[in-house]
């Protein structure tokens, strides 16, 4: 498994994120969306598995400071301009990705292992 964890260090769904893994010994790597941006390629990779307007966290402070709910914008642009609108945590694991905080795929992942 190669996990990669795209979240917020302040973030209470990141944070379970990252104590499932070490719970379960898995390694993962972290990424801090507010220090480092998400790669071009990374962000082609997790599309593949969750389309761009999904990965919209449309409850987010920055999604209504930018007030985006009433404009017309593409999901891609805006997520590569601005990391903090991603639905945290993203969790990579190859070729596939999650949104948000969901154990039950995740277990499914060390399963299939």
């Amino acid at each position: 498994m190669n996990i990669q964890i795209f979240g917020l260090k302040k973030c209470s769904e990141t944070k379970k994120a990252e104590r499932f893994f070490k719970e379960r010994n898995i390694k993962f790597q972290m990424i801090n969306l507010a220090e480092k941006k998400m790669s071009k390629g990374e962000f082609q990779s997790i599309s593949r598995s969750i389309p761009p307007k999904s990965l919209i966290d449309t409850e987010s402070g920055e999604y209504k400071k930018q007030n985006l709910q009433y404009m017309s914008f593409s999901p891609e642009e805006k997520l590569m301009e601005n990391p903090l609108l991603f639905k945290t945590p993203v969790v990579r694991n190859g070729n596939k990705a999650t949104s948000g905080y969901t154990p039950e795929t995740w277990k499914k992942w060390i399963e299939e292992k």
